[in-house]
């Protein structure tokens, strides 16, 4: 049994990685942390998350001797967490989207010391669709003049940061292999027409939606377009659980959810 520490515990995400792997059997939750000053401080994590009492109150600080920690906070919380596995030999899953590149170079830094995973999503789905874009963006390279690329990305109204990391992800993909050097945020105004080997993206933030994306290839007389949905967040949560997994068994670098599904 794992033992395991949530970061972010109290968020919509960090819930449900603490309701999944308490009924896993094969975690123990040791700590779950939020931000200093969040209401629910002091409460029991697992009631907190909808299953049983863990005897584990939120916390604002790091404990519990854990095995691995799993980080689904904010970019000052990423941080924390960075310095506290990085000093207690901790191994770290980073969940965490939208964080700036001065942390990522922290992290790249850090891996050498301690296993990391770090990941856009960590959804089966979204990572076996990030392979067959590849395939995809390798045959049309090689057959069609001109590809014009789209990728519209849904999510919940609360998500922050835009696009989302796994929309840009999917770009940077398409634009290694297809050579496309424009990439494109929304579009207004009169553009006259669209140029080549650019990427658009277009963000859609509205209700509950955990998240969508449509990657869209325009040929002439022809479109192709990959598509994958999540329908709730356990896919998020279940695919953390095992990057967790694969951290325990693994020594220090820095690793991807394509090492964890061997893709």
């Amino acid at each position: 049994m794992i033992r395991l520490a949530i970061n972010g515990a109290a968020g919509r995400m960090g819930q449900r990685v603490i309701a999944i792997a308490a009924r896993s059997g094969r975690f123990q939750i040791v700590s779950a942390t939020e931000a200093p000053g969040h209401p629910l401080l002091g409460n029991d994590a697992g009631l907190t998350a909808g299953t049983e009492s863990l005897n584990v109150p939120l916390s604002s600080t790091f404990g519990g001797h854990p095995q691995v920690l799993i980080d689904y906070s904010t970019a000052a919380g990423t941080r924390a967490a960075l310095e506290y596995c990085g000093a207690m030999r901790v191994p770290l899953v980073v969940a965490t989207t939208g964080l700036p590149t001065t942390l990522i170079d922290e992290i790249k830094t850090t891996s050498h010391r301690i296993p990391i995973c770090m990941s856009p999503s960590y959804s089966l789905a979204v990572n076996v669709t990030m392979k067959l874009v590849e395939i995809a963006s390798e045959v049309l390279a090689q057959h069609d003049d001109q590809v014009d690329v789209e990728i519209i990305e849904r999510h919940h109204r609360h998500k922050a940061d835009s696009p989302s990391g796994t929309a840009l992800r999917f770009g940077e993909l398409i634009a290694r292999i297809m050579k496309q050097t424009d990439h494109v945020h929304g579009r207004h105004g009169d553009l006259g027409p669209r140029p080549a080997k650019q990427i658009g993206y277009h963000a859609i933030r509205a209700g509950d939606d955990p998240g969508q994306h449509v990657i869209l290839f325009g040929l002439t007389g022809e479109t192709l377009e990959l598509r994958v949905a999540a329908s709730n967040r356990d896919c998020y949560a279940s695919g953390t659980l095992a990057a967790a997994e694969f951290l325990a068994d693994n020594g220090p670098g820095l690793y991807s959810m394509r090492d964890v599904l061997k893709l």
